[in-house]
């Protein structure tokens, strides 16, 4: 059974009025992704996107070192060329 996404507006908007903020957030996405083209799916595996990490390469993954590695001491610049 498909519901439309006038339903689904109309019962986020009555769970907003009752203060219901989870269960609008929800029918949010829900709409959110019928627009898109996607099928009616729960979304409550889907995370939203953190404010101020909207950009290019923001999931992707930090480099972690290993436990105990320690960063190598960098050159004396001016010992640069001396040993010859």
């Amino acid at each position: 059974m498909t519901v439309s996404i006038e339903a689904l507006r109309l019962e986020m908007e009555a769970a907003a009025a009752a203060l219901d903020f989870e269960t609008a957030g929800r029918l949010r996405d829900r709409i959110s992704l019928l627009r898109s083209g996607g099928e009616d799916v729960d979304p409550a595996g889907l995370e939203r996107q953190r404010p101020g990490a909207m950009g290019l390469g923001t999931s992707q993954s930090r480099v972690v070192p290993p436990e105990g590695w320690v960063k190598p001491v960098k050159p004396d610049p001016m010992t640069k060329r001396r040993g010859r």
